[in-house]
């Protein structure tokens, strides 16, 4: 029998002159999910497998699918103060998990950084920030919108299952909206900051760093570099997936997440 399908309950939040969106479901201990930088699949397995246990916040970064984008913002930075503004005013915070998905993770990072024990939970999936030592984070201006997404698949049947053989024209139209915004903000250093590994040393949150065993998008160096900057963090390593683990193997991720939001 198929899971009961999740209702998702979608508002617009005024945050930083921001029209912001947000999608709402389920009940429960409150957990915010920051997506990838090509924006969040709908529906999305992950989010919906989480909701069966928590009250799941997803909102749509700024510039990002159905948030407006802000032409002020200039750094990643930018977006993890929109939403500290955003959890102060719903009064979300030390019972708050956060769950980053890539560049959502990066975000993640530096909202740890400003508020290093405001929060039960930091979960962080092959995440962005930290500039690898040996390899590289693949170059989204030297890959076609497609190709870049497939490569986050370790599966190539998985992105077809989400996105079809060939995705439609709307599909690929939101990609490379989302990819402009990542320009604006992640480009120079690029999807790295300069300060963030300086600052990792402060997170006083456990936090459980989570990566594809094939991620071709962000290097696994980088997944054993938050763990060890992190004072209270372990890795787990998940098999048979690449860099978009929630798409990937949104089932295994999520019992990752419940059981380690769970621990006493």
């Amino acid at each position: 029998m198929s899971p009961t399908p999740i209702a998702w309950q979608a508002e617009t939040v005024p945050v930083a002159g921001i029209a912001l969106h947000l999608a709402r479901a389920g009940a429960g201990a409150p957990v915010l999910v920051l997506h990838h930088d090509i924006g969040r699949p709908e529906p999305s397995p992950f989010d919906d497998a989480l909701a069966r246990s928590f009250s799941v916040l997803a909102p749509s970064h700024p510039g990002y699918d159905k948030s407006p984008r802000p032409d002020w913002m200039r750094s990643v930075r930018d977006v993890a103060v929109v939403y500290q503004w955003l959890l102060g005013e719903r009064e979300l915070t030390r019972d708050l998990t956060l769950v980053g998905l890539g560049f959502g993770g990066w975000i993640a990072a530096e909202m740890a950084t400003m508020a290093p024990r405001a929060f039960k939970r930091l979960v962080l999936v092959g995440a962005m920030g930290i500039k690898p030592e040996r390899g590289e984070i693949a170059d989204q201006a030297l890959l076609s919108y497609i190709d870049y997404v497939r490569r986050g698949f370790a599966d190539q049947r998985a992105f077809d299952r989400l996105f079809g053989a060939e995705p439609t024209t709307a599909q690929l139209e939101q990609w490379d909206l989302n990819r402009e915004m990542t320009f604006r903000i992640a480009w120079k250093p690029y999807m790295y900051g300069a300060t963030l590994p300086h600052l990792l040393g402060g997170v006083a949150t456990p936090a459980l760093v989570v990566w594809g065993r094939e991620d071709r998008i962000v290097p696994l160096e980088c997944g054993e570099r938050y763990a060890k900057s992190l004072p209270r963090a372990r890795l787990a390593i998940v098999e048979g997936a690449g860099h978009f683990v929630d798409m990937e193997k949104p089932d295994e991720l999520a019992q990752l997440v419940i059981r380690f939001v769970n621990e006493a």
